[in-house]
């Protein structure tokens, strides 16, 4: 993408302009393998924040249950960061263990519960919330509060370099498909409270996003689509912490090891995950035991569901 400049869009009666993807500057983060260029966002999920900006260029989407079974989203930027991601929403205590395979990724997010924030000041991440980079916030796009904040990367100082952080997180990916799987065109996943459908598009190689039974689109009405969704299937667990109406946080544990559904090239894949510990990366392998499942090039999706 770069060199490349593609049509801008209008973010709700604000008016602001985001012309797609470009460098922007040098990040506040360390330079190991995940540093360069990866920064996390979390991302609004319940229907008033649809449709969400940005998502569309993310190279992971990783999507977590939170409190009243609803969903959350985590999109992280390696190759490319947009002008404009959100909506912003608070941080939970599954993103700090799961971005441990980043070393030290940047983390932007509206706020969190008062007894975690100790949590992530000690951990090996740059965070910005809103408060403490209020310049790099707006609200705007014709949404109501709270789910209307808005993040520009770039007033963060924010780059890639040419770091993909599917490579960052363990993941393999190859232009062939693996052998073997099973051929599916829907795959469903439900929490409490919300819903992930994927609808593989042979005329566009790859899976539809559906959530909570409608399309999901990015702000400029396009599709939602992946050439690679996993259904990671984890211990979800009750946090130590509560929102603000005292439901506690569900904490989804991301180190370990388990079974995984890989959906690429119109076929399902049974897999098993593993990520022996935080600084890991978490590697994919064929549940057979045919080694590493790689997969398609492009974005990937990422289901936490309940084992």
């Amino acid at each position: 993408m770069r060199g490349m400049r593609r049509r801008g869009f209008v973010i709700g009666a604000l008016g602001v302009l985001s012309a797609a993807c470009k460098p922007t500057g040098t990040p506040p983060g360390g330079q190991g393998s995940g540093g360069p260029g990866v920064l996390a966002v979390k991302i609004d999920n319940v229907g008033a924040a649809r449709p969400q900006t940005g998502l569309e260029d993310a190279d992971i989407v990783y999507a977590e249950q939170v409190e009243g079974g609803l969903s959350r989203l985590m999109a992280v930027f390696g190759t490319r960061v947009p002008d404009v991601v959100g909506p912003v929403r608070s941080a939970r205590e599954t993103d700090l263990d799961l971005l441990r395979q980043f070393d030290e990724p940047t983390l932007a997010y509206s706020g969190a519960q008062g007894r975690l924030k100790p949590l992530i000041d000690a951990a090996p991440l740059h965070a910005v919330p809103q408060g403490a980079k209020p310049a790099a916030y707006f609200r705007g796009g014709g949404k109501p509060a709270p789910h209307n904040l808005y993040l520009r990367p770039g007033s963060l100082g924010r780059t890639t370099a040419g770091t993909g952080a599917g490579t960052a997180a363990g993941f393999r990916f190859a232009a062939k498909a693996p052998a073997g799987g099973q051929p599916r065109t829907r795959q469903t996943v439900r929490f409490p409270a919300a819903q992930f459908t994927f609808d593989w598009s042979s005329g566009q190689g790859r899976w539809l996003v559906g959530m909570d039974g409608r399309p999901a689109t990015n702000a400029r009405g396009k599709r939602l689509a992946a050439p690679t969704v996993v259904v990671q299937y984890v211990d979800v667990l009750p946090s130590r912490f509560h929102d603000v109406n005292g439901s506690t946080s569900p904490l989804s544990r991301t180190v370990g090891s388990g079974r995984a559904l890989v959906l690429r090239d119109g076929r399902a894949h049974e897999a098993r995950w593993s990520r022996p510990a935080a600084r890991s990366g978490t590697t994919f392998t064929a549940a057979d035991g045919g080694g590493p499942l790689p997969f398609a090039p492009g974005q990937v999706w990422v289901v936490f569901a309940k084992k």
